[in-house]
């Protein structure tokens, strides 16, 4: 297949009807989704634990480091170079995986991506297929397309495996199962793990883990084919990278006989040198340790040792869209650590479940729009560059500086401007300030709403209105303070001191 790289001109509202997007887009909006996770207690102790334990584990690994500005700086250097070159480096890629003896395939959306792979299982005649963590795969919805085609799909990840067994979705990059707690696990494995010692099973993480264990050992010996993931892929010498804490991963990349890797095209990086880097700010700032226990690579086929048949699938699904846009293409540096996520207030209250995208968190609402566009009406996407509140915490820890709060102020905008285009009547907001602006344009009417404003001071009392707003004000004011007009406008306070001055403010 010849090489893909869409370059729409500007943004396109939506996606368009002939691409498919995969799991990107949730059945409500944020704030709907958001309002029952906040009613869950056990959902937010679970995450306000995890959460506080990985960023202090970041905080110390991070401050052992003393050049890590430097390095967050080399980081976000070498991934804005790599956008700027991304055909010619995704082709050096293909030539180098190619001569290894690797086959690779160019997916444009979701579709594509599953019917490439489906048909590559079933070649091989397997009905079954081992996998090692990858967020491109959520994102395609590989496991469901594969069960639609008879081809169970074993997720050897443990929080991945959690969240299979629980017929669960991923609430967290890093950690899929952050939302739930000891008991739940040892419950769910009780459910639906076959052969289990019951007596002997605790909630001890050690003995969930051994239990987990045991149960994978026997797909990972039966199993003909693995599908895996990739963090990074190596354009000079076609090297494939997947980094993991629990040797799972190494166990996909080794034993079967067919390896099928699924890699989001902005996973290239150019050399070796580069790769050092992001070999340095992903386990501190993903797991808050010094370096990932496993970190496995992979250059095509190597006759007599390990897989024979190894096909890379180079998905698009989108992130040419967001490649166009010269700001929103700084989403795609992300290299998945989940710093983000872990420091936003937001998303520690509500979880990953609330956003509907695999993508959650800050860098998940900015990416999933960025991928899946924005039409400016009801799609629940369009709610997600709202949830934040543009504390900036995500774009201090972001170990390749992806300013994630501009992100979120620009596609805000863009919704607004999208909105407008497809509605004729204006929102409230919107509403409201056309009237400020009316107000504003004018000196004397400015004055004019200043004194008004100060006659009023008498209808607030300690933040609160004395009497009750109607809608759409109320809604402002039932969460937040009413500041109390000043008794004098400035205006009039500069008449009073400055009488013989002529040139009022």
């Amino acid at each position: 297949m010849s090489t893909f790289l869409g370059m729409p001109s500007g943004r396109v509202p939506g996606p368009p009807a002939d691409v498919s997007v995969g799991q990107l887009t949730g059945d409500r909006p944020f704030p709907s989704a958001a309002r029952d996770a906040l009613g869950d207690s056990r959902l937010r102790r679970n995450l306000a634990h995890a959460t506080s334990t990985i960023r202090a584990k970041r905080a110390h690994v991070v401050d052992e480091v003393p050049d890590w500005e430097r390095l967050r700086d080399a980081g976000s250097a070498i991934k804005a170079d790599t956008m700027a070159r991304l055909p010619e480096l995704l082709e050096q890629l293909e030539a180098n995986v190619t001569a290894r003896g690797g086959v690779v395939h160019w997916a444009r959306d979701a579709a594509e991506a599953n019917a490439i792979v489906t048909t590559l299982v079933r070649e091989t005649g397997a009905d079954e297929v081992v996998k090692v963590k990858s967020m491109a795969t959520q994102e395609i919805g590989l496991n469901e397309a594969l069960e639609a085609a008879g081809i169970t799909a074993l997720e050897t990840d443990l929080a991945e495996l959690i969240v299979q067994l629980a017929d669960d979705k991923p609430s967290h990059i890093l950690v899929p199962a952050i939302h739930r707690g000891r008991a739940e696990i040892r419950e769910i494995f009780t459910r639906r793990m076959p052969g289990l010692d019951l007596d002997a099973l605790t909630d001890e993480p050690a003995v969930l883990a051994a239990a987990a264990r045991a149960h994978l050992r026997e797909a990972f010996l039966r199993a003909r084919v693995a599908i895996s993931g990739a963090n990074f892929g190596v354009a000079e010498t076609g090297t494939l990278v997947v980094v993991e804490s629990e040797g799972n991963g190494r166990m996909c990349l080794t034993l079967p006989e067919t390896l099928i890797t699924v890699m989001g095209i902005e996973k290239v990086v150019p050399t070796w040198h580069d790769l050092e880097v992001f070999l340095q700010l992903l386990p501190r700032s993903s797991t808050g340790e010094r370096m990932n226990p496993y970190t496995s690579t992979w250059a095509g086929v190597t006759p007599g040792d390990g897989p024979q048949e190894f096909h890379l699938v180079l998905l698009d699904n989108g992130r040419t869209r967001a490649l166009a846009d010269d700001l929103g293409r700084t989403a795609l540096h992300c290299i998945r650590c989940s710093a983000c996520l872990n420091v936003c207030p937001v998303y520690e209250r509500t979880g990953g479940h609330a956003y509907g995208s695999v993508y959650p968190g800050p860098i998940g609402a900015v990416l999933t729009p960025l991928l899946t566009g924005m039409t400016g009406g009801d799609d629940p996407n369009d709610s997600l560059p709202y949830a934040s509140s543009l504390c900036g915490a995500c774009y201090d820890v972001c170990p390749v500086k992806i300013n994630i709060p501009d992100l979120l102020v620009q596609l805000r905008a863009e919704h607004t401007e999208a909105h407008a285009e497809t509605h004729t009547l204006p929102t409230a907001e919107a509403g409201a300030m056309r009237a400020a602006a009316w107000v504003m344009r004018d000196a004397d009417r400015f004055a004019r709403a200043g004194r008004a404003a100060a006659a009023g001071r008498r209808g607030v009392r300690k933040g609160r209105p004395v009497l009750p707003l109607p809608p759409p004000l109320s809604g402002w004011t039932a969460s937040r303070d009413l500041p109390t007009p000043p008794p004098e406008t400035f205006r009039d306070w500069w008449a009073r001191t400055r009488p013989d001055q002529d040139d009022r403010p």
